[in-house]
């Protein structure tokens, strides 16, 4: 059923996400060329970013729907779970290899951000746990019969 709490978990992974267009990643107490212009890093800045939180977002929210099919709902947010891996990831990497670039690479500071795939990540191995509860408490009422 919908109502179980594999979805809210994957529901408050998906908002998590959703965030991110909301908060930036780094900013900047300096203009820095090609990256930080306008003083914010955030998921607008590359278009990777953007497709990982999209990808991310529309996992977690499939898997919401796919309640009849735990073993396929388990692996869908496994890849949630390696979105929001990445995300956090490719962020650094990105932030910080432009920022290597200028000598103004100490004016940058992360933001909230890069933390919110982390909450992300937390819900989604949350909901992972609560498929394989599910899970075994149907095999055992199989089991009974």
């Amino acid at each position: 059923m919908i109502q179980r709490i594999q979805s809210i978990y994957l529901a408050l992974a998906a908002i998590a996400l959703a965030l991110l267009f909301m908060i930036p990643f780094a900013t900047s107490t300096e203009a820095i060329p090609n990256m930080l212009q306008d003083k914010v890093y955030n998921i607008q800045d590359s278009p990777i970013l953007i497709g990982l939180t999209v990808i991310g977002i529309l996992v977690s929210l499939v898997a919401i729907f796919l309640y009849s099919n735990r073993g396929l709902q388990a692996r869908i947010s496994y890849f949630s779970i390696i979105c929001s891996i990445l995300l956090p990831l490719v962020a650094v990497l990105l932030i910080y290899n432009e920022g290597t670039v200028t000598t103004k690479a100490d004016k940058i500071h992360d933001g909230f951000g890069i933390y919110i795939p982390i909450i992300s990540l937390i819900f989604s191995i949350l909901a992972v746990r609560s498929i394989g509860k599910d899970d075994q408490l149907v095999k055992s009422m199989d089991r009974l019969r």
